[in-house]
């Protein structure tokens, strides 16, 4: 079996696992560890230490400089996770067995970022990981491994999250161990789809919900963007509430009303009208119980 060595581009806990897995086998050599320049992960940094690696972090991965610096390591493939700089033609041309990059998303579906909140916006029953590799577009490579994982009602975006850490590092380790066995066979993204599309990264003020959205909606929304990601938010009166769980109650009666405003009360959750039914709330901040026909807005 050819003995690989990597460079690996990481950050955050997506990339965690998946380097212990590759520190701990014996036919695998990291020649460095380039983490994001903005913010440095400090665990990765740990690890690099620990394992006698280079830390790398530089503001312009694809710079005259360090394109030099990574031609110097002589590595054989350069993986990415969860790496934040775009890799250029110059740098992707260095390794004979190309640059990979392992995302948490069913590929050519789902490119770009904050995936896991998407997914569950959009009502999936399943959400993919994808290893490919990296040409000079945005998550559009030829596939090399790809894996889905069911999604059902009870999960929420902390549940998908771990199970998406956990299914990076299985993914990136097994789509290597193809690489080192030559047993590759790419698939073009366009295959499998000629257009597939691209989520935009979500930003401050997203979080806003919307009561004029259906029951189904509303509820997939709130439970794509809990904790640890910012939660929903809205408003009651001056006050911005945080809204941290509901439940979709999937016979509840549809009819016309008042969407945002309170339709039920008990001693811990409150009923909100939407636009089709009304959901129930079980977790929130901001204020005490609201008051029956309270709107929130």
């Amino acid at each position: 079996m050819t003995r690989l060595k990597i460079g690996y581009f990481a950050d955050g806990p997506w990339s965690h696992r998946a380097l212990d897995r590759l520190l701990r086998d014996e036919t695998v050599q990291l020649a460095f560890i380039c983490a994001r320049n903005n913010a440095p992960d400090p665990v990765l940094q740990g690890k690099a230490r620990e394992a006698g690696l280079d830390f790398i972090t530089h503001p312009a991965i694809n710079s005259t400089e360090l394109v030099a610096r990574m031609r110097d390591y002589e590595c054989d493939l350069f993986v990415s996770m969860s790496f934040n700089q775009i890799f250029r033609r110059q740098l992707l041309q260095l390794p004979p067995f190309q640059t990979i990059n392992c995302h948490a998303g069913k590929l050519p579906f789902y490119r770009g970022r904050n995936i896991l909140s998407w997914a569950l916006i959009n009502d999936e029953k399943e959400f993919g990981i994808t290893v490919h590799y990296v040409d000079e577009g945005i998550d559009t490579g030829d596939v090399i491994l790809q894996r889905c994982y069911p999604i059902c009602d009870a999960d929420d975006y902390a549940t998908l999250l771990e199970r998406a850490y956990e299914g990076c590092a299985d993914t990136l380790y097994d789509a290597i161990k193809a690489i080192q066995r030559d047993e590759v066979r790419p698939i073009a993204q366009s295959s499998i789809h000629p257009l597939g599309f691209y989520c935009s990264v979500r930003q401050e003020g997203d979080e806003r919900l919307d009561w004029n959205q259906g029951s189904r909606d509303v509820f997939n929304f709130v439970r794509a963007i809990c904790r640890p990601g910012p939660q929903a938010r809205t408003f009651l009166g001056e006050r911005e509430i945080r809204i941290g769980k509901v439940e979709y109650l999937a016979h509840a009666p549809r009819y016309k009303g008042i969407p945002g405003a309170v339709v039920g009360v008990e001693a811990d959750a409150f009923y909100v009208k939407t636009a089709d039914s009304y959901i129930k709330v079980t977790a929130w901040s901001g204020c005490g119980r609201p008051r029956l026909g309270e709107r929130f807005k």
